[in-house]
């Protein structure tokens, strides 16, 4: 015996509602960067005319564009955001693996020591003095590694992964055993496949958290040529300067407004990881269907 539900009028009403509330929540999240992207590419003439706010330009420049990449201190400075990211990305997944793979098991000698030591850095830390003492000592002032090492590992992440550790079947890990496979074949053949999910949801955690850092370039890099993106945005809003900021004299940077440079540098370096996150939705789906468990 089948049921046909059927929407009554005040189903219809309320359904209109919601989709209108989502509607204008979606529309006042993406206009700001709507606005960045329209102010970077207008030509300042045109700004002006409209007293500084154009919804729809009427002309298009990438003079703005073309300007920063002519200064060779955007492209340095994104190339090592890219370089961190990358690199950062890969180190935080494969120690937070090989913490949370071994916590997963409740047979592990030490295991709830290690759990409430992990669970006390959540609520305590030595500081931001003691933290640049460490990094200080361990010589990894002004390289890219002090925007990775400090933070190689996020307590809250690893507590996740573990938990999604232990919610895998046993049997299937019982079964490889049997087979001959050790722990760490185990580890890399069947339980990482079957959580791809957890590891790709992990990875844009710690890739958005290493793209947009900037407090870490500020407090350990004094060399310029290691700056991330994002601390020469922060260096070009907060100077009064572009041109200083930029490395450009500031006759070059007469016919642009800094306000205009200044959008144009958001967007590169927003654009980058809002391409990279369609991409990352087919392995939420495949690692769902490699995880599924057939009887």
């Amino acid at each position: 015996m089948s049921f046909i539900l059927k929407k009554t009028k005040s189903d219809y009403v309320v359904d209109f509602f919601i989709y209108l509330a989502m509607t204008l929540f979606g529309l006042a999240t993406l206009f700001p960067l709507y606005y960045v992207i329209v102010m970077s590419i207008t030509p300042i003439a045109e700004v002006l005319r409209n007293g500084g706010f154009v919804i729809w330009p009427n002309e298009i420049t990438l003079e703005a564009y073309k300007f920063i990449f002519s200064s060779n201190r955007i492209p340095t400075a994104l190339w090592v955001t890219i370089r961190v990211t990358v690199i950062g990305t890969f180190c935080n997944l494969l120690v937070t693996t090989f913490l949370a793979y071994p916590l997963s098991k409740k047979f592990l000698p030490g295991r709830n020591p290690v759990l409430m030591g992990i669970v006390f850095t959540m609520l305590f830390s030595g500081g931001l003095i003691p933290l640049y003492i460490v990094v200080k000592a361990t010589g990894l002032l002004n390289s890219i590694w002090a925007l990775i090492i400090p933070g190689l590992v996020s307590a809250f992440n690893l507590l996740i992964m573990k938990t999604y550790f232990e919610n895998l079947p046993a049997e299937i890990e019982e079964a490889a055993k049997v087979d001959g496979c050790g722990d760490v074949q185990t580890l890399f053949r069947i339980v990482m496949p079957l959580s791809m999910p957890i590891i790709a949801t992990l990875g844009l955690f710690y890739g958005v958290g290493h793209w947009n850092a900037y407090f870490a370039g500020i407090m350990y890099l004094t060399d310029k040529e290691l700056m991330p993106i994002q601390v020469v945005l922060r260096n070009m809003i907060v100077t009064p300067s572009v041109s200083s900021e930029l490395n450009v004299n500031a006759s070059e940077i007469n016919q642009l407004p800094p306000e205009t440079i200044k959008m144009a540098t958001v967007v590169v370096a927003t654009l980058p990881i809002l391409i990279v996150y369609p991409f990352l939705q087919k392995y939420f789906v495949k690692g769902m269907l490699l995880g599924s468990v057939k009887g």
